[in-house]
């Protein structure tokens, strides 16, 4: 599906800049990703809910250069990594293992579910990083994995990380009928500080019930609205937040860009002990190497890794 109302985020304001919001629909992004996997159905579903997720963090942020949401756990899905850079070029990727996939599904009873990406990661971490690839320190936030979804795993980490009121819901379609997209969306909420923030002239107490309708009105979405293609962004933030003097203040594109090249691969290769290359080595003598984000092989011949990193010295 091509459709001007999807791979794209809408940025906005309610109550004259009380609240924060990012709308975000996924197709074609995850489309492109996927498709260059083989994922198992779980995994692809757990990969494309938390890209919209990231999708919704980066554009929250100021940064030039790179996000990324890492989630890394001890379940059958052991890795799951997004990156957005700044010009909304998003590449994400998953690991897992096929046996430990079976196994629960298995003892869960869920062959023929869905599960949750909680269930999924198991115990760990989630990590958010912004570089600015400008030579300063990455700012890196890191909370544990406790919750039944994604969205309470998120929410825990604003709570507890960046101690800003939140509200969010996540959304993915799986591949139905003759469609075999998969569709992701979500809408993340943030209540702006009274200090420090934009000049809101509300009151606490009046801050604090405008954000528990507003988050009733967030929680009232349903995915049905969410994945009608039929339906802009500025329609459905109409109907949940006409009351709340919404305002539009922007939207962002998406689109698939992966930022392997030869000379990365060269480079992470010249850093391995002499040992590890002979390893790798095929039997033609050449070495092979895969892009995890983008599934690109690349061949080198002893020959070009020899000179690269007489290059280097």
């Amino acid at each position: 599906m091509n459709n001007k109302n999807f791979d794209v985020c809408a940025s906005f304001f309610l109550e004259n800049g009380a609240f924060a919001g990012r709308f975000v629909r996924l197709n074609q992004v995850l489309e492109a990703i996927l498709g260059k996997h083989n994922y198992p159905l779980n995994v692809s579903s757990a990969l494309a809910e938390t890209t919209a997720l990231a999708a919704l963090c980066a554009s929250m942020l100021k940064f030039d250069g790179l996000f990324t949401l890492q989630i890394q756990g001890d379940g059958p899905v052991s890795l799951l990594v997004v990156d957005v850079n700044s010009q909304g070029k998003i590449r994400s990727c998953a690991k897992f293992d096929v046996q430990k996939l079976e196994d629960a599904k298995q003892l869960r009873k869920t062959q023929d579910i869905v599960e949750s990406v909680a269930h999924l990661v198991g115990g760990g971490y989630m990590v958010l990083t912004v570089d600015e690839q400008k030579g300063a320190k990455p700012y890196q936030g890191i909370i544990d994995l406790k919750g039944k979804t994604l969205a309470e795993l998120a929410l825990r980490y604003f709570k507890n990380s960046e101690q800003i009121d939140t509200a969010l819901k996540l959304f993915v379609k799986t591949p139905q009928g003759e469609s075999q997209s998969f569709l992701a969306g979500g809408i993340l909420l943030q209540k702006v500080p009274l200090k420090g923030g934009k000049d809101v002239r509300l009151n606490e107490d009046t801050l604090n019930r405008l954000w528990e309708d507003i988050t009733a009105f967030t929680n009232s979405l349903k995915p049905e609205e969410v994945f009608d293609a039929t339906l802009s962004s500025t329609e459905i933030l109409h109907r949940l937040f006409h009351a709340n003097n919404l305002q539009i203040s922007g939207t962002k594109n998406f689109s698939f860009g992966c930022r392997c090249s030869r000379e990365k691969l060269l480079t992470a290769l010249s850093s391995f002990e002499p040992k590890d290359i002979k390893d790798m080595t095929l039997e033609n003598g050449c070495i092979e190497a895969t892009c995890n984000f983008c599934s690109q092989k690349y061949v080198f011949t002893p020959d070009e890794l020899s000179n690269f990193e007489k290059n280097l010295q």
